[in-house]
């Protein structure tokens, strides 16, 4: 077994298992050189049939000097109001502080040395990653145990809730300060892999963007600001007169968090001519698995996924959460046995997708479903990370670190894998590698968001690995894991 180089920058997995859902050796993954100088991978293969070749494309353009990182207008303060749980924009002060304040000013800074214009939008002729996920404002705060228990909160879930459960949070919460944030899992990979590949040194600037659904609300202003902010544009238009979703995180001086989502009125996404456009131009789909919780979300993900293999687009998925998994397992199978290219998920949430047992190995969970998706990246905590491939897990040590909040760790993981995909590493070790420093930088601060400055070291570092494209690196050599 081996993963290596073809004419200069390919990536070839041909995995040897007959199972009617794995790959098959007449049928690889490959990334052949393009006229660009990094990968822009690119699938050609049938609907409902993961034994799929991928063939790049030489037509893809980068606008790197217009390209626009960040935005500063319209920014809205937002004002809970305690007595029935809503949430109002204003103008004004409030006593609801932002988590992305205090780096505002560095950011804008470093964006200006960098030679980026701040003045308009350019929308690139190709996008290299669009994600399709739920557009979910965060509003965060510190609380005890002794308030989840009054609650009936279990430490450490997420929980869908209505507008009145929300309320009745709010309420308890009286007097307390909140962060907001433009969150979401899927989107604090994104602006992770956005400042990743908005370093000059690792190469063009990479293209990303978000489809989604947000209200015409302050809250879905806000939302779209923030991103723009941190070079993610937001496609989607708002939906007239819908209310954008939230998520209430509750952390915990153990740094766990408990997240109870309200979905809001805006919360589906139709699949549309816009939406199918969108993917037309894209090198790598990522869809959301909380999309799964949304009503009537199943067939649009099918459809974009489908459309993404007619147009020659990677499919990655992300678990999201093992309660989501159980509510819609098969829902998720079905998408991830007929279109998925890459799985992002921790180890309870692969041993979810496989019916394993806590007790049972993540190493173990990772080659089962390694069988079924080309490639499988699952986290595992303090104790590392593996990458499965056509039946085998290569593991990944953790990079060193002092963990102070552990939420997002595995969305910076994700991004890493990305970065290294689209910046054309081959070497699965070095790619699983790069993406462990970067979980390793957002665990050992508060906040799960990548920054600027620590994107821009990360890359710096990285620049030994993307240099060395040409060579040939036999996986037997590197750690795979046995049962």
């Amino acid at each position: 077994m081996s993963i290596f180089l073809v004419s200069g920058r390919s990536l070839s997995l041909n995995p040897p298992y007959s199972h009617p859902l794995s790959l098959t050796s007449s049928q690889p993954i490959s990334l052949p050189p393009l006229k660009n100088p990094f990968l822009s991978p690119s699938l050609n293969g049938v609907p409902h049939n993961p034994n799929l070749t991928c063939r790049g494309r030489d037509n893809i353009s980068n606008n790197h000097t217009n390209r626009r990182l960040s935005m500063r207008k319209n920014d809205r303060i937002f004002r809970i109001c305690a007595s029935n749980g809503s949430i109002k924009g204003s103008e004004g002060g409030s006593p609801l502080g932002d988590e992305d304040d205090d780096e505002e000013g560095a950011i804008e800074k470093e964006e200006e040395e960098m030679g980026f214009s701040s003045s308009s939008v350019v929308i690139p002729d190709r996008w290299d990653v669009l994600g399709l996920g739920q557009a979910m404002v965060d509003f965060s705060g510190v609380v005890d145990d002794e308030f989840l228990k009054r609650l009936g909160l279990e430490k450490g879930t997420r929980k869908v809730v209505n507008h009145e459960e929300r309320g009745i949070v709010l309420r308890a919460m009286d007097g307390c300060s909140y962060k907001a944030a433009g969150g979401g899992s899927l989107s604090n990979s994104l602006v992770a892999l956005a400042r990743l590949g908005g370093q000059p040194m690792g190469g063009p600037v990479l293209n990303v963007a978000m489809a989604g659904s947000v209200g015409s609300d302050p809250l879905g202003g806000f939302y779209r600001s923030k991103l723009r902010r941190a070079n993610v544009n937001f496609l989607s238009a708002p939906i007239k007169d819908g209310t954008t979703g939230t998520v209430i995180v509750l952390t915990t001086p153990d740094a766990q968090r408990t997240m109870l989502a309200y979905q809001g009125t805006s919360s589906s996404v139709d699949y549309d001519e816009c939406l199918a456009s969108m993917i037309s131009k894209t090198n790598i789909l990522v869809v959301e698995g909380y999309l799964f919780e949304l009503p009537d979300t199943i067939k649009t993900i099918a459809q974009a996924c489908e459309e993404a293999h007619k147009c020659g687009t990677l499919v990655a998925v992300t678990a999201s959460d093992v309660t989501c998994i159980e509510r819609h397992y098969d829902d998720f199978w079905e998408i991830m046995a007929n279109y998925a290219d890459i799985l992002f998920a921790n180890s309870n949430e692969a041993k979810a997708f496989c019916h394993f047992s806590s007790k049972e190995s993540t190493v173990l969970a990772t080659r089962y479903l390694s069988h079924f998706v080309p490639l499988v990246s699952v986290t595992d905590g303090p104790h590392g990370s593996y990458i499965g491939l056509k039946g085998e897990a290569v593991y990944i040590p953790p990079s060193p670190s002092v963990p102070v909040d552990s939420c997002g760790a595995g969305d910076a993981y994700a991004s890493g894998i990305l970065y290294g995909i689209l910046r054309g590493m081959s070497d699965l070790k070095g790619m699983g590698s790069l993406a462990a420093r970067v979980a390793a930088v957002v665990v050992s601060q508060q906040g799960t968001r990548l920054g600027v400055q620590n994107a821009a070291e990360l890359v710096q570092s990285f620049s030994f690995h993307l240099g060395g494209s040409n060579f040939r690196t036999d996986v037997g050599s590197d750690h795979i894991s046995s049962l």
